[in-house]
C-alpha cells in the first residue's frame, strides 16, 4: 500500500465528507487504515466519531506480537494505521452521542469490523441505532447519500432497527463475516486465545446468521468462501459491504466509484 497523500482532483467539485463512525477501542486496523488511507489519496474530507469523542483504538492483538504476525494486519497496513493515528480527525474525533450529532453533513458513513469484545460499543449503541434509522433511508438511490460496513460493522446496520422492528438493511442485499471463517478462526485459536474470535462469547450465533435473520429474504445474503475480494452493492440503496479484512482494499476502490458517480448524476 502507497503511503497516503492529499491529492486534488482538479475540479470546482466539492470533495465528499467521510464520516467513520467508530467504538473506542477494538475495530480491525485492516478493516479501518485501508479505506481510510485510500480516501485520504482521493482528497476526500474525513472525520471520526466516537461516542463521547474519545481517541479511538484499534485492536492491538492485530497490531502487534505473534498474533499480529501470524493472524494480523500486514506490514503496510500496519504503517498507513500509524499514520492514520497521527492524523487531526483521529486526534480530534466528533462524539456521537452529544445532543446536537447528526449524520446529515456526511456523504458517506463508513462501519468498520472488527471482533474484539469492545466493538459491541457501537453494535449495540441504541444511539447509534436511532442515527442510522435516521440516516440510512437516504441513501435510497438516485440519493447521493451512502454507507458502507465491513465484517462486524455490518451488524451495526443489522441491529438499527425502526419502530416496527425492521433493520434499516431488511430489503438490502448485503455480506458480512461468513460463519465459515468465523467459525474457523474460532475453532483454530480457542487453545491459545479463548473466545478471542467470538464477539458475543462461546456459544453466541455467528454474524452470517444475526444479519440473515433481519433480512426480507434469506438470500439476501450473499457470500463467497473464496479468500479473493469479495464485495456487495446495494441496487437500490447506495450501501457496499465486505466480509473480512481480505477485502479491505477492493471495498475502499468500489466505495470511490461509488463517491465519483454522483459527480455524474444530472
Amino acid at each position: 500500500m502507497d503511503e497516503a497523500q492529499i491529492t486534488s482532483p482538479g475540479t470546482s467539485i466539492a470533495s465528499p465528507k467521510i464520516l467513520f463512525m467508530m467504538a473506542d477501542y477494538g475495530h480491525d486496523p485492516t478493516e479501518t487504515a485501508v479505506p481510510w488511507a485510500t480516501f485520504k489519496a482521493a482528497g476526500y474530507e474525513i472525520n471520526i466519531a466516537t461516542e463521547n469523542g474519545k481517541v479511538p483504538e484499534c485492536d492491538k492483538k492485530m497490531l502487534e506480537g505473534i498474533t499480529q504476525k501470524l493472524l494480523g494486519a500486514k506490514k503496510e497496513v500496519v504503517t498507513a494505521y500509524k499514520q492514520m493515528r497521527k492524523s487531526e480527525e483521529m486526534l480530534h474525533p466528533l462524539s456521537w452521542s452529544a445532543p446536537d450529532f447528526t449524520l446529515d453533513p456526511f456523504d458517506l458513513v463508513v462501519l468498520p469490523g472488527g471482533h474484539e469484545k469492545s466493538v459491541r460499543q457501537i453494535i449495540d449503541s441504541p444511539i447509534v441505532h436511532k442515527l442510522m434509522v435516521d440516516y440510512f433511508p437516504k441513501t435510497k438511490k438516485p440519493g447521493r447519500k451512502a454507507v458502507a460496513a465491513v465484517c462486524h460493522g455490518v451488524m451495526v446496520l443489522s441491529e438499527s432497527k425502526d419502530a416496527d422492528g425492521r433493520s434499516v438493511i431488511r430489503d438490502c442485499v448485503t455480506t458480512a463475516l461468513p460463519a465459515r471463517f468465523e467459525q474457523g478462526a474460532y475453532w483454530g485459536t480457542r487453545a491459545f486465545l479463548g473466545d478471542y474470535y467470538k464477539t458475543y462469547g462461546h456459544g453466541s450465533e455467528n454474524v452470517q446468521d444475526l444479519v440473515t435473520k433481519v433480512l426480507a429474504n434469506p438470500s439476501q445474503f450473499k457470500s463467497s468462501l473464496n479468500p479473493g475480494p469479495f464485495v456487495v452493492e446495494d441496487e437500490n440503496y447506495n450501501y457496499i459491504s465486505a466480509r473480512w479484512p481480505g477485502d479491505a482494499e477492493v471495498f475502499a476502490e468500489e466505495i470511490v466509484k461509488l463517491m465519483e458517480s454522483f459527480n455524474k448524476i444530472v
